[in-house]
């Protein structure tokens, strides 16, 4: 089943590696059809050596319908988000460095940036520390996510949503080039320059029409 699907969910996983969010099998990505199946990366696998194959197909209970490989160990949080949240369909979750950084030292990641803007809708909320392979990471999530599309997991990492799988895939990646830039300017040190609420608004709603239909 869905098999040039499972090639996209390969194909993302790879970008999270040559985007810099991942190293080696971090992280994971699932994305539920409009049927309702959710297919979702196998555990502890590198995704360049992954297959259509290796590609889990559950059911809305987490009952596995396709493949012999054991789903992510962080599935029963994604299932929760899944079943919390149906207006998400793509859910990607990482270690992206720059974003777990700042979850260290900030309780919010403040929209300072277009980009940032574009891809979360605004500031990204860190949520209190969960273990991972748990309900509560799933929970926590759904609790401090909001209408972003980001949400930084305290000692952990990134968990990236939308209403597709590439939506998802934007929020992450472009969180993680503020990030790198709120460092960078942290570094001068001066104070950073914000946006207000209209600024961000503003560009919220510019992005609804980027890209081609």
């Amino acid at each position: 089943m869905f098999t040039a699907e499972k090639e996209i969910i390969i194909q993302t996983g790879k970008k999270l590696d040559r985007y810099g969010l991942i190293a080696l099998s971090g992280g994971n990505v699932s994305w539920r059809m409009d049927s309702g199946e959710i297919l979702v990366t196998p555990s502890g696998m590198v995704y360049e050596e992954l297959t259509p194959e290796d590609i889990i197909v559950l059911d809305s209970d987490g009952n596995i319908l396709e493949s012999k490989r054991r789903p992510s160990v962080d599935t029963v949080a994604l299932l929760y988000i899944f079943q919390k949240r149906p207006d998400i369909n793509g859910i990607i979750h990482t270690h992206q460095p720059y974003a777990t950084a700042l979850g260290l030292i900030e309780d919010e990641i403040a929209c300072n940036l277009t980009t940032l803007a574009n891809a979360a809708r605004g500031n990204v909320k860190v949520a209190p520390y969960s273990s991972a392979a748990s309900l509560d990471m799933g929970i926590k999530a759904v609790d401090y996510l909001g209408d972003q599309l980001a949400v930084v997991l305290k000692h952990h990492g990134v968990i990236g949503v939308g209403d597709s799988l590439k939506q998802a895939l934007y929020s992450c990646v472009y969180l993680e080039e503020a990030c790198k830039t709120i460092v960078a300017a942290r570094s001068c040190g001066k104070e950073l320059a914000m946006m207000n609420p209209e600024q961000i608004n503003e560009a919220v709603d510019v992005f609804k029409n980027y890209g081609q239909k």
